[in-house]
């Protein structure tokens, strides 16, 4: 099997495909920052709900890189978009203003379910039963319908590609995306699926579906795809990446990405297998799940060099 047939197998399982029209957006307002602006947004969603996000623009007249960066989930479903552009949370998360100021375009949105995606909620306050209760609801109300919350989280990332390349101010071309747990669970399965995107970091995520039921590790609700892990599991969608540029961040206390070096190593064994070349780089730390000061730089410095 080639990788272009494994994406569209696991594609056609997930329901996900990519928009075919222009995807819109409107500004609210801008703020000044440092060596950028951020501007307050918001788009259509293929459901017809409102996606409010932040779009951080370098000082300077372009063509920039982009990247669309998906924010944690941590329990704190209050904190989204925010967090990503440092204005709440952990200044770790703050991936937005460090890659803005390096000359990168930044799309920040909220997950559905999170900040300014709660029903009758929005802001930054936490109501935390009725938080989680909303998000429990997404999913299942989702598979009594036969579909999964994990094809609308892939949906609204699919937009957001979009909306960054037909910006005027990004090159198409080098666009590419992130995340931290589950942000970076999204990111696994939106950019093996989506060749729009031309390169990828996925911190704090990567665990095969048989390594968390054989340790009971805790699986997000999005991650729950009934009849998925008897097809396929993570190392088929780290498969899918080649011959892009893709870096897994794990750590050895992290039981969210505990088998990290074995998928690698059967993504590895797989693409040689296929006669593929693989762009596939590990970093694995001591520690455990949250982001540290030095993985934070780590993540920075490979973006910075994949969009230069």
């Amino acid at each position: 099997m080639s990788v272009d047939r494994l994406r569209q197998q696991i594609s056609e399982f997930l329901g996900f495909s990519i928009p075919e029209t222009s995807v819109p957006f409107v500004a609210h307002n801008a703020v000044e920052e440092h060596g950028y602006g951020r501007i307050r947004i918001s788009y259509t969603s293929e459901e017809g709900e409102q996606i409010p996000a932040f779009l951080l623009l370098p000082d300077g007249d372009g063509p920039f890189a982009a990247v669309l960066i998906h924010h944690q989930h941590h329990g704190e479903r209050h904190l989204g978009k925010s967090e990503v552009c440092g204005l709440v949370g952990d200044p770790l998360q703050a991936f937005g203003p460090a890659l803005a100021r390096q000359g990168v375009v930044v799309l920040a949105p909220d997950s559905i379910c999170f900040e300014d995606r709660r029903r009758g909620r929005t802001g930054t306050e936490a109501d935390e039963a009725a938080d989680v209760e909303q998000h429990y609801n997404e999913m299942c109300y989702r598979l009594l319908r036969g579909d999964t919350l994990m094809r609308k989280v892939l949906s609204d990332s699919a937009q957001g590609i979009s909306i960054l390349r037909a910006h005027p101010l990004v090159d198409p071309e080098r666009v590419g995306i992130m995340g931290h747990s589950y942000g970076g669970n999204t990111v696994l399965f939106h950019g093996a699926l989506d060749k729009r995107i031309r390169f990828a970091c996925s911190s704090g995520a990567a665990c095969t579906y048989q390594h968390k039921m054989a340790h009971q590790t805790g699986i997000e609700m999005a991650e729950v795809i009934p009849g998925f892990a008897t097809c396929y599991d993570i190392p088929d969608l780290l498969t899918c990446f080649a011959p892009r540029r893709v870096l897994l961040v794990s750590a050895t206390e992290d039981m969210s990405s505990h088998d990290a070096d074995g998928i690698v190593a059967i993504a590895q064994e797989t693409c040689s297998a296929m006669g593929i070349t693989e762009h596939i780089e590990h970093k694995r730390y001591e520690g455990g799940h949250a982001i540290t000061p030095e993985r934070f730089a780590d993540i920075v410095h490979w973006l910075a060099r994949c969009v230069g």
